[in-house]
C-alpha cells in the first residue's frame, strides 16, 4: 500500500532543492527575459526551468504518476497526477517582492492526497497528507477558530481576468473591508492558503484561480482544521474559485455568493 506520508516527506527535499535554485536566480535575474502569457500574467525562464526540475525529480519518486502543470512542460497524465506551480507569485519574484513559492500536490481525480507549499524567501515548508494533519517545518499548524467576519483578517486574491465581474468583485472586497478587521493581498495564492492553514490569516477568497495554485493549499487548510470549498460550498479544487477559512465559512460563503453568483 502506498504511504502518502512517505511520499510527502520524500518530496519535501525535492521542492526545497528547486526553491534553492529559484532563490539563487532571484539574485541573478535579468528582467529582459520576462515574457507575457497575457496581460499581468508574466513568465520567465525560472518558471520553466524549475518546473522541468520538479517533473524530472518527481517522476523518479513516483514513476506511475502523471502531471498537471502551469507551464505545460509535460503532457503526461495518469490516474495519479502531480499538480505543479513551480513559481507561484512570478510577478512578485520578478519585482523583488518577497512573497512567492513553489507548490505541488498529488491528486487522484478530485481528491488531493498530499500537498506541499514552499515559502522560498522565508525558507518555510508547509505540507500535509490526507488524514495526517498539517505542518510547517515539522511543527503542527492549525487554522484560526475565528467565529465571525467582524473579527477576521481576510486575504483577497485578484485574478488576471475578472470576466466582466470587476464591479461585483470590488463590491465584495469593499464589503469585506468594511465588515472585517481588514483585507490584504499578497500575489501568491499558494501562500494565501498556507497563511490560512497556519492561522496567519483568517480567510482567503478568489475566483478565476487554477488548480495548480490551490491544490496543495486545499489539503493544507482542511488538514489544519479549516474549510476549503468553491462558491457553492462543494469540495472541488478544480472549480477555479476558492473560499478558505475557519468556522465562519458559512457566513463568508453567503456573502460571497451575493456578489458573485
Amino acid at each position: 500500500m502506498v504511504s502518502f506520508e512517505s511520499i510527502c516527506k520524500s518530496a519535501i527535499p525535492i521542492i526545497k532543492e528547486v526553491g534553492s535554485y529559484i532563490r539563487t536566480e532571484r539574485t541573478l535575474f535579468d528582467v529582459t527575459t520576462v515574457q507575457n502569457k497575457s496581460a499581468r500574467d508574466l513568465v520567465s525562464y525560472v518558471d520553466q526551468t524549475s518546473e522541468k526540475m520538479l517533473v524530472e525529480k518527481l517522476s523518479k519518486l513516483l514513476p506511475e504518476a502523471g502531471f498537471i502543470t502551469e507551464e505545460k512542460t509535460t503532457e503526461k497524465t495518469g490516474k495519479l497526477n502531480w499538480i505543479i506551480d513551480p513559481l507561484d507569485g512570478t510577478t512578485n519574484f520578478i519585482k523583488g517582492y518577497p512573497v512567492y513559492s513553489s507548490t505541488i500536490a498529488l491528486a487522484e481525480g478530485n481528491k488531493v492526497l498530499l500537498g506541499i507549499t514552499y515559502d522560498i524567501p522565508e525558507d518555510k515548508c508547509y505540507y500535509a497528507w490526507d488524514g495526517g494533519g498539517a505542518f510547517c517545518n515539522n511543527e503542527p499548524i492549525h487554522a484560526k477558530k475565528t467565529a465571525e467576519l467582524s473579527n477576521a483578517l481576510i486575504i483577497a486574491g485578484y485574478p488576471y481576468n475578472m470576466d466582466n465581474l470587476t464591479e461585483q468583485y470590488f463590491g465584495l472586497i469593499r464589503y469585506l473591508y468594511e465588515n472585517s478587521l481588514g483585507v490584504r493581498t499578497t500575489g501568491s495564492a499558494a501562500m494565501d492558503m498556507a497563511y490560512v492553514a497556519s492561522g496567519q490569516a483568517d480567510a482567503y477568497v478568489q475566483f478565476n484561480i487554477y488548480p495548480w495554485d490551490i491544490a496543495a493549499g486545499y489539503l493544507l487548510v482542511k488538514e489544519a482544521g479549516g474549510f476549503a470549498t468553491n462558491f457553492s460550498g462543494a469540495d472541488d479544487f478544480n472549480c477555479r474559485e476558492i473560499i478558505a477559512c475557519g468556522p465562519f465559512h458559512k457566513e463568508l460563503l453567503e456573502i460571497t455568493r451575493k456578489f458573485l453568483c
